[in-house]
């Protein structure tokens, strides 16, 4: 998932299956299954399946209210026709949710082998 940060929740992820990357601020690690990490409000964080085999997490986000967001995500994507990009980010913005270009991207994209989400 692109680099971004939410400004009015704070994030918890917990890893079920597989291993999935994290990079939140200046903290970085692969967990697997029982491996959690807390990404809080402002802090700009990424994740991505650190493996070749399928993963799965837990996503809890407090408080409440940002699950809305992928709702309206969803009727957006399942309109028909290609995504409204500002549809899109106006959306975002509505919900306090930020995406950045930090500078550690291009490293962990390297390090990891990863396909970058178009822009």
């Amino acid at each position: 998932m692109r680099p971004h940060l939410h400004t009015r929740e704070d994030e918890y992820s917990l890893v079920t299956e597989g291993e999935i990357g994290f990079r939140s601020g200046e903290r970085e690690a692969v967990l697997g299954p029982g491996g959690y990490i807390t990404k809080p409000r402002n802090e700009l964080h990424a994740m991505w399946n650190a493996d070749s085999t399928p993963a799965r997490m837990i996503e809890v986000i407090s408080p409440a209210g940002f699950e809305d967001f992928f709702f309206k995500l969803s009727e957006l994507l399942t309109s028909g026709g290609p995504p409204d990009v500002a549809k899109i980010a106006d959306l975002a913005a509505n919900y306090g949710l930020h995406f950045g270009q930090p500078d550690w991207l291009l490293d962990v994209i390297s390090r990891y082998h990863l396909t970058p989400s178009p822009e």
